[in-house]
């Protein structure tokens, strides 16, 4: 059951990486139409781990903005009943962002969860080796803390992928 988690957090981290239509060009294009400065997030800062903030910059020097994609529940349902597996993976996909200044840090937070959300919706469907995605998630912010430089901010879009092997 371990191998669902990490094939459907594999595959997301594939769309959000991707060149094209992933979060580096959903960024540039909100950056654009809100008139805010966005870092672009590179593919080394998309990272398929879950590891909670103080652990994390404790143990590297963090560069934000950066997005963790992990899966945080597996369940098997059988609902085709002769498959090994058939059910529900929810991924999570954390995004965290640092400034020096408490202004602003929750704006910038919004229009990065709002690329994840668009790489969410162009890849809505068939993701491939029995995984769907049928477009809902869910988008839960936490409260600005102190970590990274001098503030830090996250937010998690969740989402649950179908699954049939």
């Amino acid at each position: 059951m371990a191998q669902t988690a990490s094939i459907a957090t594999g595959k997301f981290v594939e769309f959000l990486s991707a060149a094209d239509a992933g979060v580096a060009s959903a960024v540039a294009t909100l950056a654009a139409d809100s008139g805010t400065p966005l870092a672009p997030v590179p593919p080394e800062h998309i990272v398929n781990q879950n590891v909670p903030i103080a652990l994390a910059e404790r143990s590297k020097a963090v560069k934000y903005p950066v997005l963790y994609v992990y899966s945080d529940r597996v369940r098997n349902v059988l609902t085709e009943k002769f498959r090994t597996f058939s059910g529900k993976v929810r991924t999570v996909a954390e995004v965290r962002v640092s400034q020096d200044r408490l202004e602003g840090i929750e704006d910038q937070l919004r229009l990065y969860v709002d690329a994840v959300t668009q790489v969410l919706d162009w890849n809505r469907g068939t993701w491939g080796q029995g995984m769907y995605f049928t477009g809902g998630y869910e988008v839960n912010f936490d409260a600005v803390q102190q970590g990274g430089s001098n503030f830090v901010q996250a937010a998690r879009v969740s989402f649950e992928l179908d699954l049939s092997s």
